[in-house]
């Protein structure tokens, strides 16, 4: 144990412990004996995978592919237009979190995609907020104008809109609105197992989606699909301890729905923010960049609540939306291509000049690749540019 230089006293990381680390990919190594695909759900997990060097630690038998886990990544460009067509509402205050401001939507201006961004620097009032409830407060200081919150997020973000929601409708606030894009994980995982583009013999699960919805949504993975999965914080060991399991589960050909996050995870889950989600919203179907129309996967405003449902109070037509010429982020989102296999990745596509959403969003497969230098680590591991492919 240590102590800062005001004298407060700090616990030695024991999520980054290298011996421990090596001794788990040591145990990874002797229990893998055939190869296997496992997918990180969330593209937490791609980042942290990357930035600390775990495909490195493994061995040639286990492959790892990201997943559509990035709430910005799959928000469909049908939703981001009409997001830019909220922002050209007269007297309109949109807010959103950061990530959405440099996401290029399908309609183009001299040949260039627009932007959140650009739409601000034209002259729209886009403000970034980091919280609901931030939106909520702009709502407060501006009552004669409108205010519209993007709701982009999964299960760990929609309870925090239901609570701004409930808290509106409490102070009587009459200008602020929700234009929900809020996504369930568990069917999007079932769209892409379903398509059967891509073998998987395991899932890393979310730790932060399944700290609110519990590690017993899970269960139709192994009990339907016979794939286990392995619920896994963000520190290396969380990581290094969930792939283990996934491996020793592979190998002794018994699924099911290991808890490595027990920490912040429980089966049930978080029964209070879920009984927020369901006074609020309802379940209904969903567009998802790179998997369509989803079933069931989608929240939106139940009726009670229409009066700051943003789609209703401001109908906006747009046309009809046109993915980026050139990019794959469809494919990396359902595993089938890794970020490098794209021909713009590291050319015409970089963090600071995007094609698509997976180079922008701070949880995006591409950006992580190209942050933490994952092409190089698939050059070193002696793979091709074929074997990018599925």
């Amino acid at each position: 144990m240590s102590k800062s230089a005001m004298g407060i006293q700090i616990l030695p990381d024991r999520y980054r412990d290298p011996e421990m680390a090596r001794a788990l990919a040591g145990a990874i190594c002797s229990r893998s004996t055939r190869p296997i695909r496992l997918m990180e759900f969330c593209g937490g997990h791609t980042h942290a995978i990357l930035r600390f060097g775990i495909p490195d630690l493994l061995p040639p038998t286990v492959e790892l592919r990201s997943g559509p886990g990035c709430p910005v990544c799959v928000t469909s460009a049908a939703d981001l237009d009409y997001a830019l067509a909220l922002a050209r509402v007269p007297g309109m205050i949109l807010t959103t979190f950061g990530d959405m401001m440099r996401v290029p939507g399908s309609l183009n201006v001299a040949h260039r995609a627009i932007t959140l961004a650009q739409a601000k620097a034209d002259g729209a009032d886009v403000r970034v907020v980091y919280s609901p409830l931030d939106a909520l407060h702009i709502a407060r200081e501006n009552p004669t104008r409108p205010v519209v919150f993007l709701g982009v997020g999964f299960e760990t973000t929609a309870p925090m809109v239901a609570a701004a929601v409930l808290l509106a409708e409490q102070e009587r606030i009459r200008n602020f609105s929700v234009f929900s894009m809020h996504k369930l994980t568990p069917p999007a995982m079932r769209a892409v197992l379903d398509a059967g583009e891509v073998a998987l013999n395991g899932i890393i699960g979310p730790g932060h989606v399944t700290t609110i919805i519990g590690a017993a949504a899970w269960r139709f993975l192994p009990d339907e699909y016979g794939i286990p999965v392995a619920v896994a914080g963000f520190e290396p060991l969380d990581i290094l301890r969930a792939i283990l399991a996934l491996v020793e589960m592979v190998e002794d050909r018994s699924p099911r729905v290991a808890n490595m996050y027990a920490r912040s995870v429980k089966s049930e889950g978080n029964v209070a923010a879920q009984m927020m989600l369901e006074r609020v919203f309802e379940v209904a179907d969903a567009g998802w960049r790179g998997l369509g129309t989803v079933p069931a996967s989608g929240l939106r405003l139940r009726k009670e609540y229409a009066r700051f449902d943003a789609t209703s109070l401001f109908p906006a037509g747009v046309e009809p939306a046109r993915e980026p010429p050139g990019c794959r982020c469809g494919e990396v989102l359902r595993g089938v291509l890794m970020p490098p296999g794209c021909a713009l990745f590291a050319n015409t596509c970089t963090p600071q000049s995007p094609v698509g959403p997976c180079m922008v969003s701070a949880e995006g497969a591409c950006a992580a690749y190209y942050m933490y230098g994952g092409y190089m680590s698939l050059r070193a591991s002696g793979r091709t540019d074929e074997t990018l492919q599925a």
